[in-house]
């Protein structure tokens, strides 16, 4: 099971982000069948944090919408105890939701768990990356019925 922080104002949201975290932590950790316990934080920031955040660790002078950071890179031993931070936007939930034509609960669903897939080492770098962190991901938001 993995464990959560959730930092940052969340009054925006017309949904519980603690229940939608322990949602999503749970299919996940049943899902990729992770043992032992682990813990993340979510951390969500206004535009011009992660515009900052994405400029200086990714040297890319925009705003973006998600952005993890993982304690180790080196799985080989297990997953480490802290997996580490995600930085979701939450001016990009509300933005990216209405340009999908889908709901925020949907939209930060969304950059969670693929926040989250990318703590666990997945990535989307190449083709056959994609396909299996965005195929995973869309599979635990449709198990929990999130698609719009």
């Amino acid at each position: 099971m993995i464990k959560f922080n959730i930092v940052g104002s969340t009054e925006a949201f017309d949904f519980k982000i603690k229940v939608l975290a322990k949602k999503l932590l749970k299919k996940t950790s049943h899902k990729l069948k992770l043992k032992s316990k682990h813990v993340i934080s979510f951390i969500f920031v206004d535009l011009d944090e992660i515009h900052h955040i994405n400029k200086e660790y990714r040297k890319i002078d925009k705003p973006t919408d998600v952005i993890s950071f993982a304690y180790g890179d080196d799985y080989s031993n297990g997953l480490p105890y802290e997996l580490g931070d995600i930085f979701i936007c939450k001016e990009k939930v509300f933005e990216q939701a209405q340009n999908y034509g889908h709901s925020s609960y949907r939209e930060c669903a969304f950059l969670m768990t693929h926040g989250l897939l990318h703590l666990l080492g997945y990535d989307h770098m190449q083709p056959d990356d994609e396909k299996i962190m965005f195929t995973l991901q869309n599979e635990i938001l449709n198990e929990l019925k999130i698609i719009k």
